[in-house]
């Protein structure tokens, strides 16, 4: 969906960039709850009801159209270009190159609509590492993305993984996609995490499904990143990123990538340099690179928009929803219903205080008579049904007793 928004050809810092980023964090933060709804009805309810039935076939129709456009080229499923540089060095504009070269790229702003790959990450990764309280990497299967139809992936958490998909294959290749300096990325990237966080706070505290795996993998992607397991327990919203440690884990990280691929599987990139560099290290031809300029997104700016837009757009329609049923239910709308109730309680109040003025002038104007009412009823609730004459001579004595007390 970010896609439709990532050609700019604008200046930076100009009214038209910012508008730019602006309307694409909007769109980009409502989305992800329109598709959680949509997620909700399709996938977990119409889906599984068509396949009770026979209706639909169980392979999710993205799949099966990535899986055939594989196929169509005479290729097996399998993973061909990895891009393991760091989160906030890129890695969605790379995501949108490589989808116009021709490779179904899988990036971890997307990797919720994925249930089979989320799920695999989330049990053999970020669940036994915030169990055992430890950072581990656990033991992902690759095959799970591959069979999804994806041919190439980037950001974290795969791009942690160079070595074992290496291993698993060989061929593959690898882009490195860095900043300009180390100090300029942890500034994008400690203005993103701080974003993310109250978004996973707030869908963790609603218990949404997708959100809560979501919070999995960000507790195990800020300890990973900061070196620090306090992540992996600590409650929402996360604490802050620690620059010192999360620069070092960035920088070694781009070291042993250097030092691990070999030179001719490797390309160190920057995504200003346009589309020649990737062309030229993934063979496309020339008369088939792209010429328009390449796809800018995920600008620190629209991701705050994002993530302010995400909780904005939610409570909006949930609350939308609520004053519909209300109105089904009570025939008004809510606010001259509260307004009318206000009033009445008003009313109430204000006729018991009204009650109480005039029991307490009563009292002050004949006090006799309301010192005698009042034993009169206490002596009802204390004491035993009496006949008529015994209650009318009893009642004498003690209302004398009482004039007598009061003058």
């Amino acid at each position: 969906m970010a896609r439709y928004f990532t050609r700019t050809d604008y200046v930076p810092g100009s009214l038209s960039e910012i508008w730019h980023d602006f309307y694409s964090g909007c769109y980009v933060g409502s989305s992800h709850f329109i598709w959680i709804v949509y997620d909700t009805l399709i996938n977990k309810i119409a889906r599984p009801i068509g396949m009770f039935f026979h209706l639909i076939d169980a392979t999710d129709p993205h799949t099966k159209q990535r899986l055939e456009q594989i196929k169509a080229k005479g290729e097996e499923p399998g993973l061909k270009v990895i891009g393991v540089g760091y989160g906030r060095t890129g890695t969605f504009s790379l995501t949108v190159a490589l989808e116009e070269l021709g490779y179904p790229t899988l990036h971890t702003q997307h990797l919720y609509e994925y249930a089979s790959i989320m799920d695999m990450w989330a049990q053999r990764v970020f669940m036994p590492s915030i169990q055992q309280n430890k950072i581990l990497k656990g033991n992902p299967d690759f095959d799970t993305i591959a069979n999804a139809g994806f041919q190439a992936t980037t950001d974290l958490p795969m791009a942690l993984y160079f070595e074992e998909i290496l291993e698993r294959y060989p061929d593959c290749k690898f882009i490195l996609t860095t900043r300009e300096s180390s100090e300029i990325w942890f500034r994008s990237w400690d203005a993103m995490t701080s974003m993310i966080k109250q978004p996973a706070a707030v869908g963790s505290f609603l218990s949404v499904p997708h959100v809560i795996k979501l919070g999995y993998y960000m507790r195990w992607l800020f300890s990973t990143v900061s070196q620090d397991a306090k992540f992996l327990t600590a409650p929402f919203p996360l604490p802050g990123q620690n620059k010192e440690r999360s620069i070092k884990s960035y920088e070694t990280h781009n070291r042993r990538v250097r030092q691990i691929i070999p030179p001719q599987n490797l390309l160190e990139y920057n995504v200003k340099q346009g589309y020649a560099p990737l062309c030229q290290f993934l063979d496309v031809p020339k008369d088939q690179c792209p010429t328009q300029p390449f796809p800018k997104s995920n600008s620190a700016r629209s991701v705050k928009v994002q993530a302010i837009s995400s909780i904005l757009f939610t409570l909006t329609v949930t609350i939308f929803v609520i004053c519909m049923i209300f109105r089904k239910i009570t025939g008004s709308n809510v606010l001259p219903w509260l307004r009318r109730h206000r009033t009445l309680l008003s009313r109430k109040e204000k006729l018991k205080l009204s009650t109480k003025n005039m029991d307490l002038n009563d009292h002050v104007h004949n006090p006799s008579a309301s010192t005698s009412s009042f034993i009169h009823r206490l002596r009802q609730r204390i004491s035993p049904p009496q006949s008529p004459t015994t209650v009318t001579v009893a009642t004498v004595p003690v209302t004398r007793v009482c004039r007598k007390n009061v003058y």
